[in-house]
């Protein structure tokens, strides 16, 4: 099977949409989120996405099929919260290391599905590495502007523990993603190379940004070429955005970062921005017209989407990027 290094010299590769808005299409009560396995767990689980890939291991696995048929190369593993750290409110710790496996080894033998059905369109896992719900770099309590949540060290443990699951679960790479704090994500990315280090591998890492609101800065206060620089001293496969704007809000960040980076540029943006009712009403046509100006300009070279997105608005999206080449990248040396 050819490396994503390669895909990537020959066309824009499309990433997958929302897990969370496919999920909710399924109405999963309580119950359905226990499982057999948790019906007498202490606390509530309603919400913990990640946990289906043990108790709805075949809602995980269609989701993932929907969007490899609706045209994606690459889908995320459901582990945004796969971190002792984020499961701490479920009191779930303990299961961080089988979340992360299972929903490695669910999502690759989907993609193996796949590739072997058309090995001229190989697909690819990617492990979903999420910011967690704290931040390393602010306080949350505004009398202490000292405090700090979480360490450095404490991201570091847990980070390492969720990247070493996912490549025993067979992830291809790994995307540390939805990134508001650039602190947090270098601890993510120090685990990587850690274990990169341990197990004298290579990985591709693949790093995504979030910028907050129209002042084009991440919630830790950064532009986004300042983003760029604080990771650019890890080895990584592509730099990007996802989350919080819509397409064309994008565009500006998207255009800083690729004149600026001989990395590739991924982006998967949100369906518009939310309404009153925290849903997103910007159709699949709406959103390929709008991403139509990445690949006009030559800015992407890996492009998905990310809250309110479907297998529809992939399948426009991949649709439309067939037709584009990709932003040039310097040639790969193996």
């Amino acid at each position: 099977m050819k490396k994503i290094k390669e895909v990537l010299q020959e066309r824009i590769l499309v990433l997958d949409g929302a897990m969370g808005t496919m999920l909710q299409r399924y109405k999963f009560q309580e119950e359905d989120f226990r499982g057999e396995r948790f019906k007498d767990w202490e606390h509530p689980l309603q919400g913990n996405n990640d946990l289906l890939s043990l108790t709805q291991p075949h809602a995980i696995a269609e989701v993932h099929r929907k969007y490899f048929a609706a045209g994606a190369d690459i889908v995320e593993t459901n582990t945004f919260s796969s971190t002792t750290i984020a499961m701490a409110d479920y009191y779930m710790e303990d299961l961080v290391y089988e979340l992360n496996y299972e929903s490695a080894r669910i999502a690759k033998e989907v993609a193996d599905e796949f590739t072997q059905k058309d090995p001229d369109k190989p697909r690819f896992v990617a492990g979903s590495i999420g910011p967690t719900n704290k931040t390393a770099s602010m306080s949350p309590d505004v009398n202490d502007p000292g405090f700090r949540a979480v360490s450095f060290n404490e991201l570091r443990i847990a980070y390492k523990q969720q990247v070493e699951a996912l490549l025993d679960g067979g992830a291809d790479l790994l995307l540390v993603e939805t990134i508001f704090d650039t602190l947090n994500a270098k601890a993510a990315l120090f685990a990587i190379e850690e274990v990169k280090e341990e197990r004298n591998i290579d990985v591709p890492i693949m790093v995504s940004g979030t910028i907050t609101d129209a002042s084009g800065r991440t919630l830790s206060g950064q532009t986004a070429e300042a983003f760029l620089i604080s990771i650019s001293h890890i080895p990584i496969l592509s730099v990007g955005f996802n989350c919080a704007l819509g397409a064309n809000q994008l565009v500006p960040h998207l255009e800083v970062l690729s004149s600026r980076t001989e990395h590739a540029i991924s982006a998967h943006p949100n369906a518009g921005l939310p309404n009153a009712f925290g849903e997103y009403d910007e159709t699949p046509e709406q959103m390929a017209t709008q991403i139509k100006e990445y690949v006009e300009k030559g800015l992407v070279n890996i492009v998905g989407g990310c809250c309110g997105t479907t297998p529809e608005h992939i399948s426009a999206i991949a649709k439309l990027v067939k037709q584009y080449d990709p932003r040039e990248l310097p040639t790969v040396d193996e």
